[in-house]
């Protein structure tokens, strides 16, 4: 189990947040130099009937501002892992000692009492202070739910702590009591680069690309470090092969390629510039993008994985929209225990989902999994348990930092396929009390919103790295 070639740094040298944006980019025209790099990157989509230019402007003026403020708030920038999870595929993880690899958890006297009440670490009652006791009791006299709501709500947010839909879920899930699952301040633990790379994180890669894409291993894939290089063959019969596919297949290809490609672009936007006088500084690396994404350094690769991240932000973004209905019933509280804070953050998230709703060139999702009704079922459980599968490759991931956003980031798309394919679910879900139908769990939504603020970031800086392209000239 090995893995792919831009892939290299992929998970493992990645890491970065919001930090770093006060204003959005607005999208801009490239110069000629850009064009090399971007002269690809226009039009419409393969498989969907939106252009890239509609998305890129939409991105600036909709929802990157909106959703980088959202993400402050308290109730998404705690997030629970366990990051200590042993690899289920082999016993050598090449585990990093880099220092910026490194996690910091929160202690528990950090952690709002509203979030960390129903997740109380009562197998070890040693590791909690008498203050994080005494914070935790009250938050439990609370349960963990605003005392002004009326009983039935009360009831709802019981249900939707105890709904198991393991049926429905297409991300291998954390236990959150586990003692080894701690939280993690998602602002002070940014995405960025870490120095982490070579075989280890080749073979993580790897592993997702050709144990869990449909691909057979005849099929070569371009630019793949751990395989022996077919000559003249750049890529076009593994493109020949794809396109052959169904559509279900060749969407789950593409989800994982513009994942790997938004992992990379953070890893370039956030780069260690200077680690000299005990202060590292993280901030574009052209040479890095270009070494990514350009189209001579990547045989024509680069423009097909952009494409493919703009293609994993439509599907993000279509889930979001359908999930507003969900968010915008009264028995839905973003609970943290502060009552100000969780009227601010709803209000945040509601015009955040009014903006997804608005856009006008949405990926249907009705097209998939539609033909015959056995085929379809058989279809849609190899496609979960593929993802599923590539869930659990994350607790591969030798760099803590690495795996923290990894498993975040798939376990925010895992959310997002769960939404789009409970449509009827989410249409029937009833306005004041609670439903086994669907529920979202708050790791699925903090992961959901996190994760598609990395796609909306990514977005981003490919404007900023145009205009270092333009100005380079």
């Amino acid at each position: 189990m090995r893995s792919g070639a831009v892939l290299i740094i992929l998970l493992g040298s990645v890491a970065g947040g919001s930090a770093g944006f006060n204003q959005p980019v607005s999208p801009i025209d490239a110069g000629p130099e850009a064009e090399d790099c971007f002269c690809h990157l226009t039009g419409v989509l393969d498989d969907c009937f939106c252009d890239i230019e509609s998305i890129d402007d939409f991105n600036s003026y909709k929802i990157f501002p909106k959703l980088q403020q959202l993400l402050e708030r308290d109730y998404f920038r705690y997030y629970k892992v366990n990051l200590k999870r042993p690899c289920p595929f082999w016993l050598d993880d090449g585990h990093c000692s880099i220092k910026d690899c490194h996690v910091k958890p929160c202690s528990e006297s950090e952690i709002p009492i509203g979030i960390k009440a129903a997740n109380f670490n009562k197998f070890s009652v040693e590791t909690n202070t008498d203050e994080d006791l005494q914070d935790c009791e009250e938050a439990n006299k609370l349960g963990a739910v605003n005392s002004t709501l009326s009983n039935q709500t009360k009831e709802a947010f019981i249900d939707w702590a105890r709904y198991d839909d393991a049926q429905d879920h297409f991300c291998e899930l954390d236990d959150e009591l586990s003692p080894d699952a701690e939280y993690v301040d998602l602002l002070l633990n940014p995405e960025r680069y870490t120095g982490y790379r070579g075989p280890s994180a080749w073979r993580v890669w790897n592993s997702i690309y050709e144990e869990n894409c449909f691909k057979p291993r005849s099929v070569y894939r371009p630019l793949n470090p751990l395989a022996p290089s077919r000559g003249n063959d750049d890529g076009e019969s593994f493109y020949k092969w794809l396109e052959g596919l169904c559509l279900e297949k060749r969407v789950f290809y593409r989800l994982i390629s513009g994942l790997h490609a938004s992992i990379n672009l953070h890893l370039s936007a956030k780069y260690l510039l200077d680690d000299g006088w005990g202060r590292n500084k993280w901030g574009p690396n052209l040479e890095e993008f270009q070494s990514r994404f350009h189209p001579t350094e990547t045989k024509g690769e680069g423009p097909r994985r952009l494409k493919n991240l703009y293609f994993l932000y439509l599907i993000q973004l279509r889930a979001l929209s359908k999930v507003a209905l969900y968010f915008e019933r009264s028995i839905v509280d973003l609970y943290t225990g502060n009552a100000t804070e969780d009227a601010i953050t709803k209000k945040q998230l509601l015009e955040v989902l009014k903006e997804t709703k608005s856009f006008p060139m949405h990926f249907d999702e009705k097209s998939m999994f539609a033909g015959n009704k056995k085929e379809a079922k058989t279809l849609k459980e190899e496609f979960r348990l593929h993802f599923k599968n590539i869930s659990r490759i994350m607790d591969c991931v030798g760099c803590d930092k690495c795996r923290l956003w990894g498993k975040l980031q798939t376990q925010g798309l895992g959310t997002a396929l769960k939404i789009l394919f409970s449509e009827r679910e989410i249409k029937n879900l009833p306005e004041r009390s609670p439903s086994a139908g669907f529920q979202l769990t708050r790791q699925e939504v903090v992961a959901l919103l996190n994760a598609f603020g990395r796609l909306s970031t990514s977005i981003q800086e490919l404007q900023n790295f145009k205009m270092l392209l333009k100005d380079k000239r």
